[in-house]
């Protein structure tokens, strides 16, 4: 979610959130004799930062947790399997923070359940692709060739996006985060766009010309990252799909998270290991600022709230 991500809802209680995750850690456990959170990680103060991820696998998460306890920080990485449950996690305190989606989904779930989560940092944008079967360029989309698309609100107006970007659909007034299939054109548009559940796009390449297809499901259909024929990789309109650490509001100058989100930045082997688990496709954001991001979030919110 990576993403990759995706998916709105917000329900998750203590009970379902400790019999359904996984923890990955150098530790195993998530307790810590020593640790006062609010204040800066020392010798003396070994503080545990519980965080949680969709991606608790992947080796940067090692190599982070690794890097963490050199500066007194016990990192204890808690994966998820289901997107919806690490933002209410973190809302109730279960967690201190979570890495794992993007700020237009960080939106979704504080205008949908009143939350007031924020972004601490930024990791990367993972681009989302344009797929093919029988195509190897966008030009050779005959008119009226469909393409897949997942249906899910944060991913469907991306998927819009890329497929204006890639000049296949015009959308109304230009297009944005909030397109809809309803605001294509379509006697200015080449293709048609079938909107099918995000973990169906790559299942149903073989039945359309092409899929728009998040980089958590590009394996089911055999493909890498760099197989896309388009993505948003450097689209002027990434920004709503930058990855983000999350944490609550009152947590959004903490000391711990604060260096937490350095050590990533600062970090040439968690970045290799990031890239190479995206196939060289990630662009990393770590330099942009909290403040920068805490606009862009506050502006989506209010589109959403606007929305009803």
């Amino acid at each position: 979610m990576k993403a990759h991500l995706i998916r709105i809802a917000a329900a998750a209680l203590i009970a379902p959130l400790a019999l359904g995750l996984a923890a990955c850690s150098s530790s195993g456990s998530s307790s810590s004799t020593t640790s006062d959170f609010n204040k800066p990680a020392s010798a003396s103060n070994v503080v545990t930062v519980n965080v949680g991820v969709t991606d608790g696998s992947q080796p940067h998460w090692k190599t982070l947790t690794k890097l963490a306890a050199k500066q007194h920080i016990k990192l204890v990485v808690k994966n998820f399997t289901d997107y919806q449950q690490p933002n209410p996690a973190v809302t109730d305190g279960s967690l201190q923070v979570n890495e794992f989606q993007h700020l237009l989904f960080l939106a979704n779930y504080n205008a949908k359940s009143n939350g007031d989560l924020v972004p601490v940092g930024a990791t990367a944008v993972y681009p989302l692709g344009l797929y093919s079967d029988k195509y190897k360029k966008v030009s050779e989309f005959p008119k009226g060739a469909q393409v897949a698309i997942p249906n899910d609100a944060t991913n469907e107006s991306r998927a819009l996006l890329v497929l204006q970007g890639a000049g296949l659909v015009e959308l109304k007034d230009g297009g944005n985060a909030f397109s809809t299939p309803e605001d294509i054109i379509a006697d200015k548009s080449k293709v048609t766009v079938k909107p099918v559940n995000a973990n169906q796009t790559a299942i149903s390449l073989k039945d359309v010309d092409g899929s728009i297809i998040n980089q958590n499901y590009i394996n089911d259909a055999g493909l890498k990252a760099t197989d896309a024929i388009y993505s948003d990789a450097k689209s002027d309109l990434s920004d709503p799909y930058i990855n983000i650490w999350a944490a609550r509001a009152k947590d959004k100058k903490n000391p711990n998270l604060l260096k937490l989100v350095q050590i990533y930045k600062n970090s040439k082997k968690v970045q290799q290991e990031v890239q190479k688990t995206s196939d060289g496709t990630a662009v990393f954001k770590y330099n942009t600022s909290q403040a920068k991001l805490q606009k862009v979030l506050d502006g989506l919110v209010t589109k959403i709230k606007a929305q009803g």
